[in-house]
């Protein structure tokens, strides 16, 4: 089931959610309102041993290792530094 992330129209908070209906729109947390809509989020999804989060694609900082960034996975690039 997936978390979807909403807005409320009426307090302004942001706050996200599993449900069970692609469709539903859950009340606000905060205030109760039913005036939620659903926001768009960043890609994350998990392979093999390790995740991936497209959300900041082409970044130029480097790995914890040191070794490679997220624009390529050699280290061979003009951002890995």
């Amino acid at each position: 089931m997936p978390i979807f992330e909403y807005k409320c129209a009426d307090c302004g908070a942001e706050f996200e959610e599993l449900v069970f209906k692609r469709d539903e729109c859950p009340p606000c947390p905060k205030c109760k309102s039913t005036c939620t809509e659903k926001l768009m989020s960043a890609c994350k999804f998990k392979t093999g041993g390790g995740a991936a989060d497209y959300g900041d694609m082409g970044s130029s900082s480097s790995s914890s290792s040191g070794s490679s960034c997220a624009g390529c996975s050699g280290g061979n690039c003009a951002s890995c530094g």
